[in-house]
């Protein structure tokens, strides 16, 4: 009796966490990597001030195959001894974490190629384990550093460069197909030095244009980032004056992986010219639906009713709608297109809080793109699989009985009917014109950032969320992926 007693509350417990809603979210992103620093002063107080420095990160259009991104950075500080005595000291740059994190897998990656000047001329550098120490604080676990002796004459300026690889995003964790990689330096790091920081630029050149499609300043996974870049051509650009470094002064930006906006730019350049080629749409349309819903796991939705407003995800997921539309509309008889237009759809409602008036249209749509992918290709797997998902979702949307498909949505009236449901409007031979992204630059914009949201909002159960995800996915239900969709 004391047993099935305990059995049964197991079993309610069960239930109940299983029909509980939950908001479901893409993972956040890959394995941190340790970012950029300001220099560091020896252990002794200084009479030394970083008069200003210059920092420039260089996205490199071909990142090694074990990184989403990399950039390489150059970091160029102008010291100025105040005082009346010569300082000679061993200063040091941080080679991983230099607040002692790890990067999420309880891992201590470092920067594998530093590199130091002073006054144009190379010096030699050798590692040490220290603790850095918060102006008001406990000092961290020891980690390694990267030391260097350095001379400062009063009154007179010196030089020091410190140049190396900034990595974003490891992919060696299942994280390749992640469309997003991480940029960070920290500033808070030069308050050791004498007084307030003179001057701060920091500047990320991009391989094209820069615009708030391609970085994202809005990631509400990351560490809000406080004062605001400019976007200038290619740059994202922080200028910073007569200030002591905090926390909330440190960079941290998301950007796009360079292949995955180069396609967009290539396929959209390549459109110019041949306007009515459905495969290239197709993979234009694929392209904006893996920026702003990314498969599996990987990056985060940017049209999440649940996160901060992104009006450039808004943009590119219509823009996807459209080039989708051009794609089946110039390739009528492809099943795979036709699937892929069904799956950009299936993954934006995949998020949301299903809302009648709302998302029906999206929801009818995809039902209507997965009927003719199978009318022309009856084996294709993703797309019965897919039928599968809705039928357990919206049993009244679609019904799948011995491998019978009935599209409940469209052909009669669901037993839980739209309030106020149109569905979109069907395609035209003649497509309208979509807006191709250019190479040409752009005046310098002022990029507002919102406020700093970390957690957000549950609000009412999704589409993924308890019962509804976690049953008919424990029943072993598997989102699958072509080549071309």
């Amino acid at each position: 009796m004391k047993y099935s007693k305990c059995f049964s509350i197991l079993i309610l417990v069960l239930l109940v966490s299983l029909l509980t809603p939950i908001t479901a979210h893409a993972d956040v992103a890959p394995p941190q990597e340790p970012p950029g620093t300001n220099i560091v002063p020896g252990t002794v107080p200084t009479q030394v001030r970083m008069v200003a420095e210059t920092v420039t990160l260089t996205v490199l259009e071909k990142p090694s195959a074990d990184y989403l991104g990399q950039a390489a950075t150059e970091a160029v500080f102008t010291m100025r001894n105040l005082g009346t005595e010569t300082e000679t000291m061993e200063a040091r740059f941080p080679l991983t974490f230099w607040n002692n994190e790890d990067n999420g897998l309880l891992q201590y990656p470092e920067i594998p190629d530093i590199r130091i000047q002073v006054d144009g001329k190379a010096v030699a550098t050798h590692r040490i384990e220290v603790a850095y120490t918060p102006e008001q604080g406990i000092p961290y676990h020891p980690t390694p550093w990267a030391a260097f002796n350095v001379t400062f004459p009063p009154g007179r300026d010196v030089i020091v460069t410190v140049k190396y690889t900034t990595n974003g995003g490891d992919t060696k964790n299942g994280n390749n197909d992640d469309p997003y990689f991480p940029l960070r330096y920290i500033l808070e790091t030069g308050a050791g030095w004498n007084g307030t920081i003179g001057s701060a630029d920091i500047i990320i050149k991009l391989p094209y244009e820069a615009n708030l499609k391609n970085v994202l300043l809005n990631d509400p996974y990351g560490t809000p980032t406080t004062v605001k870049p400019t976007l200038v051509g290619n740059e994202v650009r922080w200028h910073f004056e007569d200030f002591e470094p905090t926390p909330a002064d440190n960079i941290d930006v998301t950007l796009l992986k360079t292949s995955t906006w180069q396609t967009v730019l290539d396929k959209s350049e390549y459109l110019r010219s041949h306007p009515n080629d459905g495969e290239a749409w197709g993979q234009l349309g694929k392209a904006y639906k893996e920026i702003v819903l990314p498969a599996g796991n990987k990056g985060y939705p940017r049209v999440d009713p649940n996160l901060p407003v992104d009006p450039e995800g808004q943009e590119m997921y219509q823009l996807s709608i459209q080039a989708y539309e051009k794609a089946v509309t110039f390739l009528p008889k492809d099943a795979l297109w036709h699937y892929g237009f069904a799956d950009l759809f299936w993954r934006y409602l995949r998020f949301r809080d299903f809302d009648n008036s709302r998302d029906m249209p999206a929801l009818v749509r995809a039902v209507k793109e997965l009927r003719q992918s199978l009318a022309l290709d009856p084996n294709n797997q993703d797309a019965k699989d897919t039928i599968s998902w809705m039928s357990d979702l919206f049993p009244w949307a679609v019904s799948v009985t011995d491998n019978r498909y009935d599209y409940l949505v469209l052909t009669a009236i669901p037993t839980f009917p739209p309030a106020t449901a149109t569905p979109l409007p069907e395609l035209s031979s003649t497509p309208e014109a979509v807006a191709l992204p250019t190479l040409t630059a752009v005046p310098a914009t002022e990029a507002a950032l919102p406020a700093p949201t970390k957690t957000p909002s549950p609000g009412s159960p999704p589409v993924c969320g308890g019962a509804a995800l976690l049953l008919p996915v424990l029943a072993g239900v598997l989102w699958l992926f072509s080549k071309r969709r």
